[in-house]
């Protein structure tokens, strides 16, 4: 009789965008190695995201704001007495990669660009602009050829052939608990209705308060609209609200948690959303997205994967976009045009086409 498989551990302590991204590997893995027990090392704050997931074993914690490297010590110990087969990290950051490179695990897996790659058993390149989504980067590091010991470059635009490894591209889930769906659900019984995400971290991601006024003024009349977000959200949520003055427009930010948010997005006739993490809600809940990029670029790899996916963006040429993979704090030239010069009629298109 064989011996039960070894646990596996992905690695995920970014954002709650990341996270989302990644269960396309839990995805993956359910499917192609359903008796193998896997486990998820989150950051504090994001474990919400993974709540009733029916391949997860375990959800692993690290608090990256109360003693952050006491804590990565206390998780490295937890790790290794775990015993995993298989760690895999998905980012580039040296404090995942050490969880990784001393687990003791069998097989340590994760990007070439990490600086403790030398001490995994198998690294991948991440190259960023080729217009690979970050979903394909994530699964090529599970690719057919997986199980070697020998530590080994996959080249960027290389990928197995045989018909043992698919690369899908949309598969990303989340499971919203039946908590989540009940509080959507008093919202999602008006028949159509809009969903708007507001916010991002990054000021050059995130479309100018004066523009969602312009959108929000030119939105058909009859349409209920729901701002969402999450407690960091609220005030600008509630100051875009009063600034509106539009009936039927409510705020919710920071009401609904964000499962329960996804569960309303998927009802609506259409999300508008950043290039935030609300956009990768709709795609893990298949909901109809409008993403509006500003500083950044769909081809980076991080655009939508709904079914009905329209992304909006400046009309260009415009020299200075993209200024940068993640953003900034304000528009490094001070004009912001590549936001600025995203008018309603643009937006307005897509909703059109959803509704048609």
């Amino acid at each position: 009789m064989s011996a039960p498989p070894l646990p596996t551990l992905l690695i995920q302590t970014a954002f709650i965008g990341d996270v989302i991204l990644a269960t396309a590997l839990v995805e993956y893995l359910a499917l192609h190695e359903p008796a193998a027990p896997l486990d998820v090392l989150v950051r504090r704050g994001n474990e919400g995201l993974l709540a009733n997931n029916p391949h997860i074993r375990r959800v692993l914690i690290w608090d990256k704001k109360n003693k952050k490297y006491p804590n990565l010590l206390k998780l490295l110990s937890q790790i290794r007495q775990a015993k995993y087969g298989r760690v895999v990290t998905l980012q580039r950051f040296a404090s995942t990669g050490f969880l990784t490179a001393f687990s003791g695990a069998a097989e340590r897996v994760g990007f070439a660009e990490n600086p403790f790659s030398r001490f995994f058993t198998r690294r991948v390149p991440h190259v960023i602009g080729d217009g690979t989504h970050e979903v394909e980067r994530n699964l090529r590091l599970l690719n057919s050829g997986f199980g070697k010991r020998e530590k080994e470059l996959i080249p960027a635009n290389s990928l197995p052939n045989n018909s043992s490894f698919q690369l899908p591209t949309s598969n990303l889930k989340i499971y919203p608990t039946l908590a989540d769906e009940v509080a959507a659900a008093p919202y999602a019984a008006v028949g159509e209705y809009l969903c708007l995400a507001p916010t991002s971290v990054w000021f050059t991601k995130q479309y100018p308060e004066e523009k969602w006024l312009e959108l929000l003024a030119a939105l058909p009349p009859e349409l209920p609209v729901y701002l969402l977000g999450g407690p960091p959200d609220t005030a600008a949520c509630e100051r875009l609200a009063r600034a509106a003055g539009r009936p039927g427009l409510v705020n919710l930010s920071g009401k609904l948690s964000l499962l329960a948010s996804a569960a309303l997005m998927r009802g609506a006739v259409l999300n508008y959303v950043n290039d935030s993490a609300p956009l990768h809600l709709c795609s893990a809940v298949d909901a109809p997205v409008c993403a509006i990029f500003c500083s950044t670029v769909p081809r980076f790899g991080f655009g939508p994967l709904s079914t009905f996916s329209r992304v909006v963006e400046h009309p260009g040429p415009l020299a200075c976009r993209p200024c940068g993979l993640h953003g900034h704090a304000r528009c490094p030239l001070g004009h912001f045009r590549c936001a600025l010069e995203i008018e309603a009629p643009q937006l307005l298109a897509a909703l059109a086409e959803a509704r048609a």
